[in-house]
């Protein structure tokens, strides 16, 4: 029999309300993010929250995970989401994300620090194609009771912004510590992958500003008869509020080509942007994003916040 909890709830109601009356007393201390910062050096009792001005968001969130089930087929379920969740976190983990949270079905990292947007795209696309191309054939292959009528595989977000963060938990016990990140990345990034459907990544607007002048992330490859500008289309991320322009984002479907993929991959790392074979798709997506009204307003609405928070305007 497990032990008797007694709680005396108004005595707990109190003390909540106390602890709250006292933060709300006077502000915590707001630190700025430095370079190689660890959040767990971050104490748990002291009021004190680091600024991150710009970080990005990456989430995986496994579709119709909810249908997969622990009864009888409980040994092939975990061994569904063992598979799964440890080669997001592997991935994560080489693309440098500065943190990995595993949420039930899928988990999140956060990248911040020189070449974030292009480190956490890199592992983005990663994720979808290992779903793609490996992981859903082979659970399908295998189990094929688990995919009849309900589909599964990876549907990956990422967006970006400012973030707070801060551990809370109950002091000196770790298990019960987990730091909190306060702000829009990780949220924005949660619904751009709900809103995706399995093998699919959706950015939001500001992760699109910094990744469309990238040859090697906006245009296709030149299989077949490429490079086009066709490889993302325009979406807009519903549950985002309507008055935030970060809606307004793009949607890929396709996974890293197994010919060029490598390459590319080694090339955005290194910092590369410009392919030579890419000047006419990169024209026609230049042309395309001026002839596009509502993407457009959005992306000066988002240039002109981040002109004011760098105090340009």
């Amino acid at each position: 029999m497990p032990e008797q909890i007694n709680v005396d709830l108004d005595a707990l109601l109190s003390e909540l309300d106390l602890t709250a009356k006292d933060e709300f007393a006077s502000k915590p201390i707001v630190e700025e993010w430095t370079e190689g910062f660890d959040v767990s050096n971050l104490p748990i009792e002291a009021r004190r929250w680091v600024k991150v001005p710009d970080l990005v968001a990456v989430v995986a969130d496994l579709r119709n995970s909810t249908h997969l089930g622990t009864g009888k087929h409980a040994a092939s379920t975990a061994s569904i989401y063992q598979a799964a969740t440890g080669g997001v976190v592997s991935t994560y983990n080489r693309f440098g994300a500065d943190f990995i949270a595993i949420q039930g079905d899928g988990a999140f990292a956060l990248f911040s620090g020189e070449r974030r947007y292009e480190r956490a795209i890199c592992a983005g696309v990663t994720v979808k194609t290992f779903s793609e191309r490996h992981l859903i054939p082979r659970l399908e292959a295998k189990w094929t009771a688990h995919a009849e009528g309900h589909p599964t595989g990876f549907k990956v977000g990422v967006a970006s912004g400012r973030a707070l963060v801060k551990r809370v938990g109950t002091p000196r016990n770790l298990s019960e510590q987990e730091p909190v990140w306060a702000g829009t990345p990780v949220n924005f990034a949660t619904k751009a992958a709900q809103q995706a459907d399995r093998h699919e990544l959706i950015v939001t607007g500001s992760v699109w500003d910094r990744i469309e002048k990238n040859d090697f992330l906006s245009l296709t490859c030149p299989c077949g008869d490429g490079p086009h500008s066709t490889l993302w289309d325009d979406v807009t991320v519903e549950k985002i509020p309507e008055a935030n322009a970060e809606r307004q984002g793009r949607l890929l479907r396709s996974s890293w080509c197994v010919i060029h993929g490598e390459e590319y991959v080694a090339a955005i790392l290194g910092g590369e942007t410009k392919r030579e074979d890419a000047q006419n798709a990169r024209s026609a997506l230049q042309k395309a994003s001026f002839s596009n009204a509502l993407q457009l307003t959005a992306s000066q609405k988002r240039k002109n916040l981040r002109d004011r928070r760098q105090g340009l305007r």
